[in-house]
């Protein structure tokens, strides 16, 4: 029977992609570094083990004809460069030997949209099989093209086909660690967010789409291939005021100038160490926002089947998703 192995099954994307590979009947292993709730009741088969020691990665991917790899690490705060490359840039390469080592068929790697050079304008971004770390800002952006480049890199050795997905800027269900959009949208459940932005948008996806996209590649992908797993270009106001029709408010009237967020980012990101709260308004996001977000799907729809759904759909399943995990008395293990 074929086998799949997944590392990263406990972030966002990585448990939407586990139950999208068990709700087909795929034989599932997943590597975890320690065992949560949020898998109970999942059929698959657990092994423990980290992307930066790659003989646990070699025992975990014994038999395995399939290995995902989604474990990443996302930094917008900064100052933690090093551990950032130890897992994405390191963990990758010990995730690739120990593919090449093992005999594995097909290698499918979780990249971002991050890896891409922004495009002037709003011209329409599509995939390319070749990045540049030294001209992209941030650790996260420099580390993840740097590891998608060594698994394409990979592709041959000892048969290994591989496959690189990039996804959008998830949200929607199973957030349980609480991404930076999971932040935003608690926030505005709460009524913490009284404004919007007057600037920036982001490209976003359900991670459920991401998670049915990253399987089709795994099987109707074509090895040494990339696939933009994207939604629907947004504006943060457009994103606000699907919140407000999911919840039957009234959007916010005041619209943040770019010039006063420019500002208020670095005393932003200040209560965001003193707190230990997930960031959602940095300098670096800023700089996201602002930049062009229109990547094109059409390659992955062509090719993998890829649709993804229309963003108020998300938005209406995130806001009662929270509200059944978080807000009624259930206890959720992060």
């Amino acid at each position: 029977m074929s086998l799949s192995v997944m590392t990263g099954a406990s972030g966002h994307v990585g448990y939407a992609l586990l139950k999208e590979l068990t709700a087909n009947n795929v034989n599932t292993r997943i590597l975890i570094r320690k065992d949560i709730s949020i898998f109970k009741g999942i059929p698959c088969e657990k092994v423990f083990g980290d992307v930066t020691d790659k003989e646990s990665l070699v025992k975990a991917f014994e038999g395995a004809d399939i290995v995902y790899h989604l474990a990443g690490l996302i930094d917008i705060k900064g100052g933690n460069e090093e551990m950032v490359r130890k897992i994405n840039v390191e963990g990758t390469r010990n995730v690739v030997e120990a593919c090449i080592q093992c005999g594995v068929k097909r290698l499918v790697y979780m990249s971002s949209v991050d890896v891409y050079i922004p495009l002037p304008g709003n011209e329409p971004m599509t995939e390319v099989n070749r990045f540049y770390p030294d001209k992209l800002e941030g650790d996260y952006a420099k580390t993840k093209a740097e590891a998608t480049n060594l698994v394409f890199d990979a592709e041959g050795k000892n048969g290994l086909e591989v496959v690189v997905v990039y996804p959008g800027t998830c949200f929607g269900p199973y957030d349980f660690k609480i991404s930076s959009i999971g932040e935003m949208i608690r926030n505005y459940m709460d009524g913490k967010f009284p404004i919007s932005l007057g600037f920036g948008g982001y490209n976003f996806v359900d991670v459920r789409d991401v998670a049915k996209g990253t399987y089709l590649a795994a099987i109707k992908g074509r090895s040494g291939e990339g696939y933009l797993l994207t939604g629907t270009p947004a504006t943060v106001d457009e994103f606000i005021r699907s919140l407000a029709r999911a919840m039957n408010k009234k959007p916010p009237k005041i619209k943040l100038p770019l010039f006063l967020g420019s500002a208020a980012a670095p005393i932003a990101e200040a209560f965001y160490k003193l707190t230990d709260k997930t960031p959602v308004f940095t300098r670096y996001t800023i700089r996201k926002l602002t930049s062009n977000y229109n990547f094109s799907y059409e390659k992955a729809k062509n090719e993998l089947g890829y649709q993804p759904r229309p963003m108020d759909d998300t938005v209406k399943d995130t806001i009662k998703w929270i509200i059944a995990n978080e807000r009624s008395g259930k206890a959720i293990t992060r």
